[in-house]
């Protein structure tokens, strides 16, 4: 991925250098983290939205959005917009919705950037999946889930020394 973005940089200074993009106005903002290119380094997903502050949010949206707010103003823009429409949607939620997203918001808040790359890249492995794999996997987690806490801590256990060694703790 590095090499993906210092090519993106690259192109875009040579872009530059080369005068396709001299003036404010016309300078490309590649953003490798997304994939996509914006026209202006104020606008939000290329709408022309401003980026909203936690201190510009409505009321309601701080309540819902409430795990993050120690972290809102470091979040990237396209990490708000995602979390806008979360809470946008969330009056219109049952509350057993409700209730699942307040608890996957917490769970987010207090993961470290790293956890947060790897369940990223674990969701779209997972949708890359075909439909029955998806399902064999959901059966596993349902199992899985039944067991007993000190069985699934011994599971942890024994998977993290197989990915990192024994000397784990």
């Amino acid at each position: 991925m590095n090499k993906n973005i210092l090519l993106l940089a690259t192109v875009v200074i040579s872009l530059q250098v080369s005068g396709f993009a001299c003036s404010k106005e016309n300078t490309l903002v590649a953003m490798g983290d997304i994939g996509s290119i914006k026209s202006s380094v104020n606008d939000d997903a290329g709408n022309g939205a401003p980026i909203q502050t936690w201190s510009q949010l409505t009321e309601e949206q701080r309540k819902v959005l409430a795990p993050l707010g120690s972290e809102w103003d470091t979040l990237r823009p396209w990490q708000r917009e995602k979390m806008l429409d979360i809470a946008k949607d969330y009056p219109k939620m049952d509350a057993q919705k409700q209730q699942r997203v307040q608890k996957r918001l917490n769970s987010w808040s207090r993961m470290t950037p790293y956890e947060r790359e790897n369940a990223r890249k674990r969701y779209v492995q997972f949708h890359a999946l075909s439909p029955e794999k998806q399902d064999e996997i959901r059966k596993k987690w349902a199992e899985h889930q039944k067991l007993p806490e000190a069985e699934r801590a011994k599971l942890r256990k024994e998977s993290a020394e197989l990915e990192y060694g024994p000397d784990l703790e």
